[in-house]
């Protein structure tokens, strides 16, 4: 990867002297993903592959973000729960949220694979946050039941019943958990009252968003539906707020060119800003080259139909070719500042300057009239500004996350390229970017880059660095 190489502070060395990000000087700003409550939100990126899993945080500026402003954790890391083992995919996903009250973001990972002995496989992470973020140890939330299977496979924190306050939501391959207000380590996980999950689903994440006038956050569960010797991507909608969870639930898509069975193909956020989320999803196998679905949120709830849009629709940047991988990787977030959320969608094989699969992200913006192709680019390492070569096998844009992390008010996307190769001996040890928001849209200018060596780590083949971001 041909970029600057960056001063870097290790994790043991922040460990032991105590070296993380600036410690508050007010009272924290509650953002989810503020971990040291400076009032910036932080990166978070997830490297399942890396011996047992990896989570590195880059704490947010003014300046953005930087390897030097950084803290890695593994599982044996001092204070976090477990042994790092190479099954467990530690950092398979990533959230934040105030578990325990403190005003600070705590740091949230799955490990679905992890080895529980007398209990199904699979395991949740709470690393605590504070003024001094990560040094007060964690907690490992384990399967509640024989049959939740990959228990961890995605979480979230939002507010599930509508009273103000955060829970904690688990999923698994089969099961949906969520814990009461609290602390989700002082008290058990609660089974859904009524069982809505056909046998036959492996789930594969579960996205909050307020898409309806439900008290509280509904939640978008979506993999993919083992039906007669065939597999169909699959997206349902639980609908959250008081009551019995798990009493209103409706199937959106199954087998159909709007569904996914990706993780990070799925996001939420106000595109029309008409105070409801509204839900992205890629499908990279639709069609010739791949396609995105947006489904507008509204009082009664998400739509079962949305519009898909592909390269070939109008005002789309690119043209619709086979195995482009279009909507790979999908982000929703306001890169412009003008109250709309933005859209980002990784095509991961795009062909670039004839180099194949070297990958591109295409971004669009958000209006009172929904997604608009006005002003809509393409971004990929052959674009001005943007650090390194555009080499085949690259695969630009699979991983994405649209966040302000430097508190201008508009939101920065953060691009992961998980077959970047770090020279020597690196095949696929992957790096990540992060370009600015600006009024007019993503910009180049002072765009950031960086890969595993940045951190301390070695450099080894298949790691597939930033192969997950912090929703």
């Amino acid at each position: 990867m041909r970029v600057r190489t960056l001063a870097v502070v290790t994790a043991a060395a922040l460990a032991v002297a105590g070296l993380v990000a600036p410690a508050a000087v007010a009272a924290p700003s509650g953002l989810s993903d503020d971990f040291n409550g400076d009032g910036y939100r932080d990166l978070a990126i997830g490297t399942p592959k890396a011996s047992g899993g990896t989570v590195t945080v880059l704490f947010g500026s003014a300046s953005g973000v930087s390897p030097a402003r950084s803290v890695n954790i593994t599982q044996n890391t001092p204070g976090v729960p477990g042994t790092s083992e190479s099954v467990d995919q530690f950092g398979e996903n990533v959230t934040g949220g105030d578990v325990d009250g403190d005003g600070y973001a705590d740091l949230i990972i799955g490990a679905p694979h992890e080895r529980i002995t007398g209990s199904a496989n699979g395991a949740v992470t709470i690393v605590w946050g504070g003024a001094k973020p990560f040094t007060r140890g964690g907690a490992m939330l384990t399967a509640p039941s024989a049959d939740a299977h990959l228990f961890g496979q995605s979480t979230s924190f939002t507010d599930l019943d509508g009273d103000g306050t955060g829970n904690l939501v688990v999923v698994g391959s089969n099961t949906f958990w969520s814990y009461d207000d609290g602390n989700p380590t002082q008290g058990g996980a609660l089974a859904p009252t009524a069982k809505f999950l056909p046998e036959d689903v492996q789930l594969d994440g579960v996205v909050a968003g307020h898409f309806s006038s439900t008290d509280g956050s509904d939640y978008v569960l979506h993999g993919r539906r083992n039906n007669d010797h065939s597999v169909a991507p699959y997206v349902g909608l639980l609908r959250g707020g008081p009551g019995d969870i798990g009493s209103s639930y409706a199937v959106l898509a199954e087998g159909d060119p709007s569904a996914t069975e990706w993780a990070a193909a799925v996001a939420a956020g106000d595109i029309n800003g008409d105070g409801f989320d509204d839900l992205v999803t890629g499908n990279r196998a639709a069609g010739q080259g791949g396609s995105f679905t947006v489904r507008y949120g509204r009082a009664a709830g998400l739509p079962a139909q949305g519009t898909t849009y592909t390269q070939d629709s109008a005002g789309v940047p690119g043209t619709d070719e086979a195995y482009d991988n279009f909507g790979a990787a999908v982000a929703v977030g306001d890169a412009t500042g003008d109250g709309y959320a933005d859209i980002a969608v990784g095509a991961t094989y795009e062909e670039v300057d004839g180099r194949r699969s070297v990958g591109n992200v295409v971004f669009l913006k958000g209006s009172a009239a929904g997604l608009t192709t006005s002003g809509a680019r393409s971004v990929h390492q052959a674009t001005s500004g943007v650090p390194g070569a555009a080499e085949a096998g690259d695969h630009f844009g699979s991983s994405l996350r649209l966040r302000d992390i430097d508190g201008n008010g508009r939101a920065d996307l953060a691009v992961g390229a998980f077959g970047e190769d770090v020279v020597p001996n690196g095949y696929d040890d992957g790096a990540a970017w992060v370009l600015r928001g600006a009024a007019t849209g993503l910009t180049t200018t002072d765009a950031t880059a960086f890969n595993a060596t940045d951190f301390g780590y070695p450099v080894v083949e298949g790691r597939k660095f930033a192969a997950v971001f912090a929703r």
